[in-house]
């Protein structure tokens, strides 16, 4: 079982939080011998792999480190442009690791922005008053849970689709989030939220899920 991220949007839709639990297994780094028997390509300011699949590397899968030191989208950790890098015969042999690219800072928040979205559209197309928003949504791969709060917080998990306790998750973020950051004289309302004491809590809560899921039934 595996919680993958959780994020937290403000009544306006802005993205207040996220966090990566859980680091994907498809991920595949080989060695290679001078020249790349890999078409790469540009896209959306990422190096990926547009032709040629082999040992777990897919068209679609993006670089996503060299030499063992994360690449920066389309640059090498040192500026270089990944794509004359590995042009050059003298860098060879390299080593590069493959996997689904990761997701920039300015696509996550235009991500909570759509969800908000979404999620209010629900509530309108209902042919009942009063319903609530999307609260989940499945993918063979996972499911994304939400709870909004009666201030209009959201709070969004990622999760395994066979993970349980999520609804109990929900509510004990709410409770962290209420706890230590409402509660810290420092944060302001609807701005990110740049609390240890609120990451600490929150990374242990997720790992008690991930193991027993004990804080509540499951959805």
């Amino acid at each position: 079982m595996a919680i993958f991220s959780v994020f937290v949007v403000n009544k306006a839709g802005g993205l207040i939080y996220q966090y990566d639990n859980y680091v994907t297994r498809a991920e595949v780094e080989k060695t290679f011998s001078f020249p790349l028997d890999l078409v790469l390509k540009i896209h959306d300011e990422k190096v990926v792999v547009s032709f040629g699949q082999r040992d777990g590397i897919r068209v679609g899968h993006g670089v996503l480190s060299i030499n063992g030191v994360d690449v920066n989208g389309k640059y090498t950790a040192e500026g270089k442009e990944i794509l004359e890098y590995l042009k050059d015969p003298a860098n060879y042999p390299v080593s590069i690791r493959f996997g689904r690219p990761r997701l920039t800072s300015n696509e996550k928040l235009m991500l909570a922005s759509m969800f908000h979205s979404l999620f209010a559209i629900g509530s309108q197309l209902s042919p009942e008053v009063g319903s609530s928003g999307i609260e989940m949504l499945e993918t063979d791969v996972f499911k994304l849970h939400c709870f909004q709060t009666l201030t209009g917080i959201k709070f969004i998990v990622l999760a395994d689709p066979r993970q349980t306790g999520i609804d109990g998750l929900l509510r004990k973020i709410y409770e962290i989030y209420s706890d230590f950051a409402l509660k810290n004289p420092f944060y302001s309302l609807e701005m990110p939220i740049r609390c240890e004491l609120f990451d600490q809590n929150l990374k242990s809560a997720l790992e008690i899920a991930e193991k027993a899921g004990t804080f509540g039934p499951g959805s």
